[in-house]
């Protein structure tokens, strides 16, 4: 795993085992946190104060805005029709597929092994289940799980309840 010349690290990021992380082509904001066995890819962004957990996936096309936390083992999907090949049998290259660019806006969370599918947005303070698999745009401050991710609740009224 690396961390290759292109990564463009704003101050205070700490990425505590650089070793075991995958970071490639991607921008990280200033106080960012990246755990073990996270990659990110080319064109992905990560905003200031995030907090990457451990074996997650940043796709090319993601973009996460500030103080957003991601949970452990999430995975982002860039494209609706994922193929290995061409019709003719080659292997496809970027030439042969469509970006799809996916948002997370300021202060969602996203709880572990959650998916989220490609060409959607994470509303602000968003708050998004564990194991949910999100298939269309999150309202800001809503609360969604399940497979397909439903709006269980207003993360507004979730804060200080336990």
């Amino acid at each position: 795993m690396s961390i290759t010349e292109d990564v463009v690290l704003g101050p205070g990021v700490k990425i505590p085992h650089p070793e075991l992380v995958n970071l490639y082509g991607c921008r990280i904001g200033d106080g960012s946190k990246i755990a073990s066995f996270v990659e990110i890819q080319k064109g992905a962004t990560v905003g200031r104060n995030c907090k990457i957990s451990s074996h997650s996936f940043i796709c090319e096309g993601v973009e996460i805005e500030d103080e957003v936390f991601i949970g452990h083992g999430v995975m982002f999907i860039n494209d609706h029709h994922p193929r290995a090949t061409t019709d003719t049998g080659e292997m496809q290259t970027e030439q042969d597929w469509v970006l799809l660019r996916t948002r997370v806006r300021q202060r969602a969370s996203i709880g572990s092994n959650a998916t989220i599918l490609a060409s959607l947005t994470i509303g602000v303070g968003a708050l998004v289940g564990a194991g949910a698999v999100v298939t269309r745009d999150v309202p800001d401050y809503a609360v969604v799980a399940g497979n397909p991710a439903r709006v269980i609740g207003d993360a507004r009224a979730e804060k200080n309840t336990a």
